[in-house]
């Protein structure tokens, strides 16, 4: 909302700017593609307005693993190509991307921005893969895996991105830049969803179903620059985050009188 965006960026006269909206996720951007290019691409747009109107210092972006779309070269790393995007929502993330870089050079607003691996943990988004598994398995009904079960993910504990904003919102960025924000340990589907099994002392009922439009065959991230500019690191295994993704889905079911423990 362009007004909105203006208004409170000029009540509040922010130093630093972190720009974490957008319309996410693959699939439903096949859908309705219209609508990620209104929130993403145009959202984006206003933000940088303000933030060149208001004199902020910085903006830190969040991008995501998806402007690496169809890329076959792993880990992913910042110097790849990116023209590959395999969904609307990755291209949109490329958009963003490239309008960041050209503010940066046409206004001389610094931005740093930080492409996102698969991020989960407490409060993660309801349709993404981790989430669903686990309440679903929970709940002793049969989840949806897609193709084969060898795709693979680099799965990120939400504490890591966290860590890794934090230290984006400290970096003194000459112009512009961008990292990976993901933890280099890529995880195939059927390990996943292996690991949450052995999590909840459950076994999964799986109904296999073919390769969605729109989904990559892989992501990996490439953390060097990351590690060596920013000070990232991230910390936290996967099976450790699906423990503390249980604990948190357990309460929240329990609260609503959908979990027994």
């Amino acid at each position: 909302n362009r007004g909105e965006v203006d208004r409170i960026i000029a009540q509040y006269q922010p130093d630093i700017i972190v720009h974490l909206a957008a319309k996410a996720g693959v699939r439903p951007s096949v859908a309705d593609p219209q609508l990620y290019a209104d929130v993403n691409i145009t959202g984006t747009v206003n933000i940088l307005d303000a933030a060149v109107k208001y004199h902020s210092q910085r903006v830190v972006f969040a991008s995501s693993s998806s402007v690496y779309g169809l890329n076959e070269k792993v880990p992913f790393s910042e110097d790849d190509p990116i023209l590959q995007p395999a969904s609307p929502y990755g291209a949109t993330k490329v958009a963003g991307e490239a309008l960041c870089n050209s503010y940066s050079n046409c206004y001389g607003l610094p931005i740093v921005a930080l492409r996102f691996f698969t991020v989960y943990g407490p409060r993660q988004r309801p349709d993404l893969a981790i989430h669903k598994f686990v309440k679903k398995i929970l709940q002793d009904e049969p989840i949806s895996l897609y193709g084969d079960g060898t795709t693979s993910r680099d799965y990120t504990y939400i504490d890591d991105i966290v860590n890794g904003v934090r230290k984006a919102m400290e970096y003194e960025v000459n112009g512009y830049d961008v990292f990976n924000l993901g933890n280099d340990q890529p995880t195939k589907l059927i390990d996943l969803v292996h690991t949450i099994e052995e999590v909840l002392g459950q076994k999964a009922k799986i109904d296999w179903l073919p390769v969605q439009t729109g989904d990559v065959p892989q992501t990996w991230a490439d953390l060097r620059k990351a590690e060596r500019l920013l000070g990232y690191r991230p910390t936290t295994h996967l099976s450790d985050g699906i423990v503390k993704f249980k604990e948190w889905i357990e309460d929240s079911l329990y609260e609503k009188g959908l979990f027994r423990y």
